[in-house]
């Protein structure tokens, strides 16, 4: 790669994003290598995964927080390549998968190193990168925020997406009970032989009576939502006293109507939280969180990564068309190699 003196600049290639648009606005392309600064790792990348939120940056909705990089993707798994200054507790060489702000489809990314976690054991290297954005995502939600305790019940709705099956999996390790909604019976039995206790299909049956009558007219304990203004007033019927509705997403839109007294009549609670532009201090401690408490349940098989398929990084057009369309179940990912 030449830079614009005529000099010779190191490069990878990377998915960019020249202009917003449709899948075709993804750009396999060569630019400059990522440096790692202070307190960073530059990770070699084996592999990333599609989230929705990499969908809406393509499309010009969702643009990376300052300081990030304009590449999408929010997680990945790879090999470490080089140490920034200060960086002590890893080597180069060390297999990781990584919690992102932006970069992972991406032959190489700079990452904090408080958001790198060690491939946890019983997971492939490539398999790997399903798992920091969704294992964060519902450990801090579900547990750190509402936390679920044993013997509660779980509504996930989404069950079959990637957020979903890590729900169903480690809400089932606690011992909780399960509920989720999604829209064929392929998605609902994946959900079943994850663990999931309470199968929902959204578009032939109302959630909020199907979850009243599976707890005796109790309700949900926990409801982790991706859809947020569209369900917001049937969340809140569909708790149970002292309920807690934890918003991740907005696939149903933005502005919602809510009712206050069912929320004071319930003592229920709301919460709507996002990871991307966390400061850097609140995703290490989540993190660490998942180190300490999820880890170990991979190595013991009580949770796995559940991948719908691979591609190519280069086809990521393709991969975000077959999210869009919203046939997968579990994570799409991408292979850098």
């Amino acid at each position: 790669m030449t830079g614009p003196s005529g000099s010779s600049v190191t490069g990878m290639h990377a998915i960019t994003i020249p202009e917003p648009g449709g899948p075709e606005a993804l750009v396999w392309d060569e630019v400059p290598d990522p440096v790692p600064g202070e307190g960073e790792v530059l990770v070699e990348v084996v592999a990333s995964a599609v989230n929705r939120a990499d969908i809406l940056q393509r499309q010009g909705f969702y643009n990376p927080p300052p300081g990030a990089s304009a590449h999408p993707g929010l997680e990945c798994s790879g090999r470490i390549a080089a140490l920034g200054p200060g960086v002590s507790g890893w080597a180069v060489g060390d297999q990781v998968c990584a919690l992102l702000a932006g970069g992972g489809y991406a032959e190489k990314v700079a990452v904090p190193a408080g958001q790198l976690l060690p491939v946890p054991e019983g997971v492939d290297l490539t398999r790997a990168a399903a798992l920091p954005e969704v294992v964060c995502t519902v450990w801090s939600n579900v547990f750190m925020v509402a936390h679920l305790r044993p013997g509660e019940t779980l509504l996930v709705h989404g069950g079959s997406s990637g957020i979903g099956t890590m729900a169903i999996q480690l809400a089932k390790a606690v011992g909780a009970r399960v509920a989720v909604t999604a829209g064929t019976k392929e998605k609902l039995d994946q959900c079943a032989e994850l663990g999931a206790d309470v199968l929902i299909n959204y578009r032939e049956q109302d959630f909020v009576a199907e979850i009243r009558q599976a707890t005796d007219g109790a309700g949900a304990d926990v409801i982790l939502d991706n859809m947020g203004a569209k369900y917001l007033d049937r969340n809140v019927q569909a708790l149970a006293v002292n309920g807690r509705l934890a918003i991740i997403g907005m696939q149903g839109g933005v502005k919602g109507e809510l009712n206050i007294a069912a929320l004071l009549n319930k003592r229920a609670a709301i919460s709507a939280t996002s990871l991307r532009a966390r400061p850097l201090s609140e995703k290490a401690a989540i993190v660490a969180a998942v180190r300490e408490h999820v880890w170990p349940l991979f190595a013991a098989g009580h949770v796995r990564p559940v991948v719908d398929r691979e591609l190519p990084m280069r086809e990521a057009a393709e991969a975000h068309r077959l999210v869009e369309a919203s046939g997968h179940i579990g994570k799409v990912l991408l292979v850098a190699a």
